[in-house]
Parts: structure tokens; sequence; C-alpha cells
């Protein structure tokens, strides 16, 4: 199996056979390498079921799936051509490719709504009581920095009342709130349930200060997704067809079962993401992209200098393969 050049990560390669029967005859299926961050974990869960539940064979595609470090590398990846798709890509990398020349596009929004808690130590029970403390986000320039302002700037914080380090994975976030490194630290779920467990402080939901603000999207080469069109729509569409079955709740144990294999996480805190996930309706049921929404990313983007005012946000999508919402 071979890795794309600059991952230090792990490999799943999950599918279902090489073979799909269709009319009485089997027929391969073709397989579409798609990268995620860190490992296994809540935010591509619709991907996996899609995977899992045969709906990305009923289309005629398997995934491979490689982890990379951050969305930043699986963006270098993806514009480098070793991956095909990236999967519950942050949507403020592809903005910042575009703005350095690299042909990317959203062909959907995955998350909708950040799912992101802010974890403190247990000795920190407000906001406002981050003043002069350590906060890890995950880029030096992003979206997470826009949230972090969000939640402290009504709670009498502004930039330089903190000190900010940086990691791409919440798996690296968790880890620097649990060794002392950082004194608060941006989660997703289920790291974030299992911080409050462990005796953390649990500050605040993003998802209560930037509903406007969507958190994940299908990213693709721009020249690849246009020489694969079928493709990237029956990918879409599996993905679709996953959100539905994922908020069907009659699928609730499954649903968990499938993300605890992948995750090899506690059920315990997989179940309370599930309910999280449903309570802020995480995933984007239509497959329709807003440009409204993306609008809002790069708005943000803009207002913190990291992106020209000039930036266009239909560079983002590609006419005519990007389903577009009415707005």
């Amino acid at each position: 199996m071979r890795l794309p050049n600059g991952f230090d990560c792990v490999v799943a390669v999950i599918g279902f056979g090489v073979a799909l029967v269709a009319g009485g005859e089997a027929r391969a299926l073709e397989t579409v390498t798609v990268g995620a961050v860190g490992a296994a974990s809540a935010a591509p869960w619709a991907l996996y079921i899609a995977m899992d539940e045969g709906f990305l064979a009923a289309q005629g595609l398997e995934a491979d799936v490689v982890y990379g470090p951050s969305v930043a590398a699986l963006i270098q990846q993806l514009t480098a051509g070793a991956l095909d798709i990236a999967a519950s890509a942050g949507l403020v990398d592809p903005v910042n490719a575009l703005e350095h020349g690299a042909p990317v596009a959203v062909v959907r929004i995955e998350g909708q709504v950040p799912p992101y808690a802010l974890l403190g130590k247990a000795s920190v029970k407000t906001l406002a009581e981050l003043k002069g403390k350590t906060i890890s986000i995950d880029e030096t320039t992003g979206i997470t920095v826009t949230y972090l302002e969000r939640m402290l700037v009504p709670n009498g914080l502004k930039r330089g009342d903190y000190d900010l380090i940086y990691a791409g994975a919440t798996s690296a976030r968790f880890a620097a709130l649990q060794s002392g490194a950082a004194d608060a630290a941006m989660l997703n779920p289920p790291a974030s349930f299992v911080a409050v467990q462990q005796g953390f402080t649990n500050l605040g939901n993003v998802v209560d200060y930037a509903k406007d603000l969507p958190f994940t999207g299908t990213v693709v080469k721009t020249s690849w997704a246009t020489a694969h069109e079928t493709t990237v729509r029956g990918f879409v569409a599996a993905y679709s067809k996953a959100v539905t079955w994922f908020y069907d709740t009659k699928n609730r144990d499954a649903a968990i079962t499938d993300l605890v294999r992948h995750t090899k996480q506690a059920p315990d805190g997989i179940s309370l993401t599930y309910d999280l996930f449903h309570k802020i309706r995480f995933f984007e049921p239509t497959g329709k992209v807003s440009m409204k929404l993306l609008g809002n990313i790069v708005t943000a983007l803009q207002d913190q200098g990291a992106v020209s005012r000039a930036f266009d946000v239909k560079r983002m999508v590609i006419p005519g393969l990007t389903e577009l919402a009415a707005e």
C-alpha cells in the first residue's frame, strides 16, 4: 500500500470487495483515495457509514482512507495528485490554497456547524479566566482563530490577552492540555467528552457563538474532478445517503457501533457525540453548497487579514459540478 509523500500517518483501507454485482454481471469498484485528518474520528462519520453500509459500493466506488497530520497537508497532497478527495477538510485551507494559486474546490459542505468545545484545566472555570493563559488551536490563521475570538471577546478578552499554541489535530491539542503545555484547548467530540470525564472544564461550545460558520467540506483538485465528474457525483451522492441514514434514529446503535469500530474509542463518548451531532444538526443533509456560508468563511479570513479583500468566493466551487443551494 503506497503512502503519499509527506505523510506520517496511519492508513485504513476499507471497502466492499473488488466487485459489484449489477444486472447479473460483476464489475470492479473504482478506488478513490480519500484523505482525512489525524486518525479515525467523528468528523468523517458519514464517510465511514457510506463505506460500511454500501452506499459507496452502490455508486461503483470504494474508499482508500489515508490520514494526514493537518488539513493543510491534505490540500498539498491533493494538489500533488497523491489524493483524489480531501474529506472533512476545514474550509479555511481551500481558501488559503486558492489565494496562492492552487486549483482546488469544494464540492460539498459536510459539517455545517462547528462541533468544537473549548476545554480548560480544572482550575479554570470561566472564559474570562483565560486571560494570561495558553490556548491550543489548530492554525496560526484559520477559522479556529475566529471561533476563539467569537467566544472570548464577549467575555472581555482580546488578542494579546492570551498566548496561542498550534496543533492541527484534536488528539495533539488534547495531549497539550493533558500535559499542561496548554491551559485550554479547542477539541472535537468525543475527545471533548473524554476531557470532561477526566476533570477538565467545558468552557463553552463553539456552535453557540458561530452558527453561521460552516466547519468542513469535501475538497477536490479541480482538474481531477472535472476529469472524473461521475466519480465526484457518485461520492457526493453516497455521502448524502449516509447523512440521511445517520439522521434516522433507528440507526443510532448501528452508527455508534460503526464509529467505535473505526476509532477504537469507548462507546459512551461516541454515544454522547451522536446525540450532540443530532442536536446541533452537524451534517449538512442536502449535498447543496451554500455560497452565503462559504462567503462567511471568506469574510472571517479577510477580517483577520489572512486573505485579500479581492478574493472572490465563487472561486471555491466548480460551476456545473458543485451543486449550489438556492439563497
